[in-house]
């Protein structure tokens, strides 16, 4: 019976996510080999398949040795160099997964690196985003342009609002305190900032958000309310013109805070 994904714990904050049904599992951006062996060998699972969303290090340095004695498929970006990727993926393809019974569509979305990918089970409301959307925030653009950034995070926005958000780090506390800077007087803000606390104080995992909680209270989802616009002018001195212009203002904010 296919499982809600599971959350290994990697490096400092990041998180490789684990899909299982049965004795089979699949896992996302292994960026390290060690914890995911730890975890098969003790939850007696076989690994059957890897899905990977961009060529950064914290996400691909585990693959070629969890490969090394396994025939498992690597599905990732087809316009990224991944290693052991044998099933290059673009925008609109579909992986069809026996075991775990699984159903994932592909999306480009650019920005944090270029090619990057996010995987999207409809049917269980999954979304797996790598470094595009974080709860609270989203990637740095160390690749890409702010309009390919706004342009993917408004294509995620556009998902199901229970689809459950599985983001690959524990930024969320930092990304709420930003959210709280620039919207200050918002309540939805506050009172997710005030549960993420909590749950850190017990150092506790605070992630899958849903698209509908990052759209009332992540402010790079919310490039066009006008009191993130003001709160932008008031920090630069001058109005965005336009959405990419309020997001760019809002990543060049989060950069420097």
């Amino acid at each position: 019976m296919l499982q809600a994904p599971t959350a290994i714990p990697a490096f400092n904050d990041n998180y490789i996510w684990a899909i299982r049904d049965g004795d089979q599992c699949v896992i996302v951006d292994p960026g390290d080999a060690a914890p995911v062996e730890a975890w098969l060998s003790d939850q007696g699972l076989t690994l059957s398949a890897l899905l990977i969303t961009h060529h950064h290090p914290d996400h691909v340095g585990g693959v070629s040795a969890l490969c090394r004695d396994r025939d498992i498929p690597v599905y990732g970006p087809a316009r990224e160099t991944i290693p052991e990727m044998d099933h290059p993926l673009g925008d609109g393809d579909r992986v069809r997964l026996a075991t775990p019974d699984l159903e994932l569509d592909v999306l480009e979305v650019p920005g944090h690196t270029l090619g990057h990918i996010a995987f999207y089970a409809p049917r269980q409301g999954w979304l797996f985003c790598g470094d595009t959307l974080f709860a609270g925030g989203c990637g740095r653009l160390f690749e890409g342009t702010p309009e390919q950034m706004h342009h993917s995070l408004t294509r995620l926005a556009g998902l199901p609002e229970d689809t459950q958000v599985f983001c690959a780090h524990e930024y969320t506390l930092a990304n709420l305190r930003f959210a709280a800077t620039v919207s200050p007087e918002d309540p939805a803000v506050s009172d997710r900032l005030a549960r993420v606390s909590a749950l850190r104080e017990q150092d506790r995992i605070t992630v899958p958000s849903t698209i509908g909680e990052e759209k009332r209270t992540n402010p790079f989802l919310r490039a066009a309310d006008p009191q993130l616009r003001q709160a932008c002018e008031a920090r630069f001195g001058e109005a965005p013109e336009t959405n990419v212009d309020s997001f760019a203002a809002l990543r060049r904010w989060k950069d420097s805070a």
